[in-house]
């Protein structure tokens, strides 16, 4: 089981991701465009590293949705390696057969 405050940071980091995802894709598209003067394009990068590092999306690491464990993680079931290797004995993921591990 993972700690809970490592649980509860990553739930933060998802609602920040949320909450920033307008705004940076905005800016980042000013960023690219090759139509924007470049004064312009140095502010939209200035306000990009302004925003808070936690709203990117590459700093979000995918957790067990049982345990929290961050390793082993298997994004087709959203669970750790452990749990669903549970899962499968009990015959709780459909497209597994019960296996004899």
């Amino acid at each position: 089981m993972a700690k809970k405050s490592m649980v509860n940071r990553e739930v933060r980091r998802t609602k920040l991701v949320a909450r920033y995802a307008k705004k940076r894709a905005e800016l980042k598209a000013t960023i690219i465009d090759p139509k924007v003067d470049f004064e312009v394009q140095q502010d939209a990068i200035f306000q990009l590293q302004k925003l808070p590092r936690d709203s990117s999306p590459v700093r979000q690491r995918n957790r067990c949705a049982i345990s929290g464990r961050p390793r082993g993680f298997y994004r087709k079931f959203g669970l750790g390696r452990n749990k669903l290797r549970e899962a499968a004995m009990r015959g709780d993921v459909p497209g597994l057969r019960k296996a004899s591990w």
